[in-house]
């Protein structure tokens, strides 16, 4: 596998390196801090009007039809130049570019794709966390539009968003997998109100807690046909557990740089245990990059994945976990009035074993659907 860049390839990354070299934001990291999460717009059409975002994707919806190669050299120049990692936006695109009709192609990909257009994803409920086909949020036809009742946690943005993926149930007389179905929501109605949840670490503005109490959306708002939310909810959750996706690894990477630069400047400081600490954390990094460079060649190939998405899930869960402890190992608690930013990552990382599927709910699909062991 030659991972060497093309002449194509060169001269775009030196053009995004020049970019970055003055337009790269002042940010804390993701998981630290609210004004993080408060800039996230901004970068995004940032990188977008720059020519650097959605390089993958369509020219119809916005996108520059590239090889995915060229969002790893993004991912690759974020992280070296300590920049925000690219928005996560790609489980959404996908959703709607598998299961929607032109029409919502047309009317809604580009605004998300721009970044004009802010979005969360209503799926987890108080109630059925890990067994989301079990929700219990009702959509029900009126005329030509849906009116959408029930309770919606763990929603990411919430508070900036204009819009909201929403799935509901449709259909109460057909198996729970059956009868869900998938809207776009207009968050600013009087029908939705949205509470921020805070964090053990601090964080306000990145989770919130969503109820609709008869909420309206058009039905040409439906996102795929009545009874296909199962299906679409698979390609969102296949696609957010994807490193390549998210491009976890810039995120990771700008830590663990951090935290290299901090040792080195003064060795003497830290005795063997967390310098073995951030040494396998920077292994852990490295193993997860050649993992997304596979995936990522595999596109390049044709091949789509669907269940391995869940070994991606695991193998993100440890390495964002190794960095986690290696930030507390070196940089401390902050006790005292010290600044707390590594006690922040560490906490952060130990959400990542349930946001987006439990742990336990991977393994069991890569023993049942990858190995084919019993249920």
């Amino acid at each position: 596998m030659n991972f060497r860049d093309s002449p194509d390839e060169a001269e775009f990354r030196l053009r995004l390196r020049e970019w970055l070299a003055t337009n790269t934001p002042d940010l804390p990291a993701s998981s630290t801090s609210d004004d993080y999460w408060a800039a996230q717009a901004g970068w995004h059409q940032a990188l977008y009007d720059a020519g650097f975002f959605g390089l993958s994707w369509p020219k119809s919806i916005g996108g520059h039809e590239l090889p995915t190669v060229y969002d790893a050299i993004v991912d690759e120049e974020l992280a070296a130049a300590g920049a925000p990692p690219r928005p996560s936006l790609g489980y959404l695109v996908q959703g709607m570019l598998e299961h929607g009709n032109d029409d919502i192609k047309a009317r809604l990909l580009p605004g998300i794709v721009n970044g004009r257009d802010r979005w969360c994803q209503g799926f987890s409920e108080p109630e059925a966390g890990s067994d989301l086909a079990a929700l219990r949020t009702r959509a029900v036809p009126d005329g030509d539009e849906w009116v959408i009742t029930g309770h919606k946690i763990w929603t990411s943005y919430s508070d900036a968003a204009d819009w909201c993926l929403v799935l509901a149930r449709t259909d109460p007389d057909v198996p729970k997998h059956k009868g869900l179905s998938a809207f776009r929501v207009s968050m600013h109605q009087p029908g939705v109100q949205q509470r921020p949840l805070q964090m053990i670490n601090g964080i306000t503005r990145e989770f919130g807690e969503v109820t609709f109490d008869g909420a309206r959306t058009p039905a040409t708002d439906m996102i795929g046909a009545p009874g296909e939310g199962w299906r679409l909810a698979m390609t969102v959750v296949s696609h957010e557990r994807e490193p390549g996706e998210l491009g976890y690894v810039a995120r990771y990477k700008k830590v663990v740089n951090e935290l290299v630069k901090q040792v080195r400047a003064d060795r003497s400081a830290f005795d063997e245990e967390p310098v073995r600490d951030l040494a396998w954390a920077l292994v852990e990094v490295e193993m997860l990059r050649c993992h997304v460079a596979r995936r990522l060649s595999e596109r390049l190939d044709g091949i789509s994945h669907g269940p391995e998405g869940s070994v991606d899930k695991l193998l993100m869960t440890a390495v964002e976990q190794a960095v986690g402890h290696a930030a507390l190992s070196v940089g401390g608690a902050g006790h005292g009035g010290w600044d707390d930013t590594a006690l922040k990552v560490y906490l952060y990382s130990r959400a990542q074993s349930v946001m987006g599927g439990t742990s336990q709910i991977q393994r069991n699909l890569v023993a049942t659907r990858i190995l084919g062991l019993p249920a």
